[in-house]
């Protein structure tokens, strides 16, 4: 595909998006119409997409429109790319540029627009990050680093970038974890490379994985809301401690078992109704669902979706989660609040509600990871029932 064509199919693929579909749904169904395109082209129209997804607000008024067409135009436009060199009508590439999308548009964009957030929640990323809310909004503008932890339980560090390498894949050592790498060169090899096929590797955000290097030894720890597993995974690969997973929707737990045992981990999946008859645990870890505003990168779409009244119900979530965890964790264990947010009002709000409903614990710890070239955002904190 041209370079034009594939900006014609991201205008398709955009206006579907803005009808009601998600992104990924359209984007599947796209790859299975048009097999003709390349790995190349699909992972380019995906990139037209998602740049668009993260900039939605600036990309429409330097575009002229919330439309595919206006969209694509603004989203080349702060790329510092002539719209009109792309839109020529030859081809498949889209019909050339109107008068009116020719015009001159105006760069100073209001604040809202330049930090691509809905009016509401400038708001939140206001009281929750103060000096560094601007920063944070600009830096969830751009592509999330691509990181994977070393699963220390085949190979080391040392081991895992030599294997990279042989795949033509390049990493540098990220500082916010020593199992975690970030790739700067050959990333699309990566799901097709022996060293993360045979689970040498694991895709994992960096800061998802200090937030497990945070935790407390233990002897018996569960996974409250383990999800896909990764944390699960890279707790089994500490070795410190008996692994065992929980989600209230086991589905979601699906592919951990394959995961497992290509990491060579260890980890006892258990039911709601297995959780009484298995606990105390040492260590609870609570990945609570949340906004997810700390991983906007690589979710754009749900920046746009999250409302208020969500919100509110997110945090009544969080609640009722750490107050059943809770009773889970022995007398002088760890409960481990981790979210993938940067909103006060699911961080430290929901560890200081928690306090107040329960007066016989205390907080050792609290730590926010920022959104940067290492990392999403996250916060952590331990909670200890007082002996």
């Amino acid at each position: 595909m041209t370079p034009g064509a594939r900006v014609a199919a991201a205008i398709e693929i955009l206006d579907q998006i803005i009808e009601g579909s998600s992104a990924e749904q359209v984007l599947t169904r796209w790859a299975r119409r048009n097999r003709f395109a390349g790995s190349k082209d699909r992972a380019a129209i995906r990139d037209h997409v998602f740049d668009v997804l993260r900039c939605w607000r600036s990309a429409a008024l330097l575009g002229g429109a919330r439309t595919g067409r206006g969209l694509m135009i603004g989203i080349l436009r702060r790329r510092g790319i002539e719209p009109s060199s792309l839109f020529t009508g030859d081809g498949h590439a889209p019909p050339q540029l109107m008068a009116h999308e020719t015009a001159a548009t105006d760069r100073s964009l209001p604040r809202a627009a330049r930090l691509d957030l809905p009016d509401w929640l400038i708001l939140q990323f206001d009281a929750s990050l103060g000096a560094d809310s601007e920063r944070t909004a600009l830096a969830l503008q751009e592509r999330a680093p691509v990181s994977i932890r070393v699963n220390n339980l085949k190979t080391d560090t040392y081991g895992a970038i030599l294997m990279l390498r042989e795949s033509g894949i390049e990493v540098r050592a990220n500082p916010l974890s020593p199992t975690a790498l970030t790739l700067v060169e050959g990333e699309r090899k990566l799901r097709n490379a022996s060293v993360y096929t045979d689970g040498f590797v694991e895709l994992q955000d960096a800061s998802s994985q200090a937030v497990v290097d945070a935790l407390p030894p233990a002897t018996r720890m569960l996974d409250y809301c383990a999800g896909g597993g990764g944390k699960a995974l890279a707790s089994a690969a500490r070795r410190s401690a008996e692994v065992f997973a929980h989600d209230i929707d086991p589905a979601r737990m699906a592919d951990l078992a394959p995961r497992a045992a290509r990491a060579g981990a260890a980890i006892t999946q258990l039911a709601s109704s297995q959780l009484p008859g298995e606990a105390p645990f040492d260590l609870v870890l609570v990945d609570a669902p949340c906004s997810g505003s700390g991983s906007w990168r690589r979710a754009p779409e749900a920046k746009w979706r999250l409302t208020p009244e969500r919100l509110e119900e997110l945090t009544g979530i969080q609640d009722d989660i750490l107050d059943a965890a809770a009773g889970l964790v022995r007398v002088g264990g760890t409960l481990a609040y981790a979210t993938c947010s940067v909103l006060q009002c699911e961080n430290d709000a929901r560890i200081d509600a928690f306090l107040s409903r329960h007066k016989d614990w205390h907080c050792s710890l609290r730590k926010m990871f920022a959104v940067d070239e290492n990392g999403d955002g996250f916060f952590t904190a331990h909670l200890t029932q007082k002996t």
